[in-house]
């Protein structure tokens, strides 16, 4: 697992997410982003779904979690399909580190080497500029309720993953609901050949 220096004694080791970890994590983010983080847009892309298989990162040092990286998959309304990243937040006792950009590096490291094309968020492109996020290739998308459009940025993993792609960023149906829909069409045919035949 990457490590970083500091000033404390205790070094910074970025890692998996762990079960363990949800009250430390929600802690953390009620502390950095305060109760109205529940009403950002990105929010509904996130809740109650599960965070993108092996793609939810916390930094911990001295055995306590100082920081926190989740990656959602979503689709947009032309059915290119990515990852959602956010919420990105540090202890504020543990910023100045690098904490933030060891945490986005090792997240866009694992999405490539999973197969992941491209990468959106809503920030602050004079801080997600340096992980190569860009406005470029999302003019023509937008979220699902209102934000700052030169906000919503995006980093192509694959080249031209979202070239063409429009429309709205929906949450992507999860692994459970794309089976459902593939099983409903054949309750149907069983049904039909099941039938007694007639007299």
């Amino acid at each position: 697992m990457p490590a970083l220096a500091s000033e404390n004694s205790a070094r910074i080791v970025i890692g998996r997410e762990r079960r363990s970890d949800v009250a430390a994590r929600e802690d953390l983010l009620d502390a950095a982003f305060g109760p109205t983080r529940f009403e950002k847009t990105s929010e509904r892309l996130r809740e109650g779904r599960r965070p993108a298989r092996g793609l939810a990162f916390v930094a911990r040092q001295g055995g306590q979690l100082v920081g926190t990286l989740r990656l959602w998959p979503v689709v947009t309304a032309t059915g290119h399909t990515g990852l959602l990243l956010g919420p990105l937040a540090v202890a504020a006792d543990a910023r100045c580190h690098g904490i933030g950009a060891a945490l986005m590096w090792q997240a866009l490291y694992k999405a490539k080497t999973l197969g992941h094309r491209a990468i959106l968020l809503v920030g602050d492109a004079a801080y997600y500029n340096r992980f190569g996020f860009s406005a470029e290739k999302t003019g023509a998308l937008r979220m699902p309720g209102p934000n700052e459009r030169a906000r919503l940025l995006a980093c192509e993993l694959v080249p031209e993953a979202l070239s063409g792609a429009r429309g709205v960023i929906s949450a992507a149906p999860s692994r459970l609901s794309q089976l459902v829909q593939q099983v409903s069409p054949l309750r149907h045919i069983h049904c039909a050949t099941t039938e007694p035949a007639a007299s």
